[in-house]
């Protein structure tokens, strides 16, 4: 699998969680953005961000 397209640094400065407004972590090595306090990982797809909670994944309770 290739390695994931980086995301433009001020992209991940304006976007937020959609369904909490709160701060994003961007794990490169996944592909995706997460949300801790909703739980969830939007997937980046071809470098854009998929920024709707149906296509999010739940991250695994630990």
């Amino acid at each position: 699998m290739a390695d994931p397209a980086p995301i433009d640094p001020r992209l991940l400065e304006i976007l937020v969680c959609p369904v909490t407004r709160g701060p994003l972590e961007y794990d490169r090595a996944a592909g995706e953005l997460i949300s801790r306090t909703a739980g969830l990982a939007y997937p980046i797809r071809d470098g854009i961000p998929i920024m709707l909670a149906e296509e999010a994944r739940v991250l695994a309770e630990t």
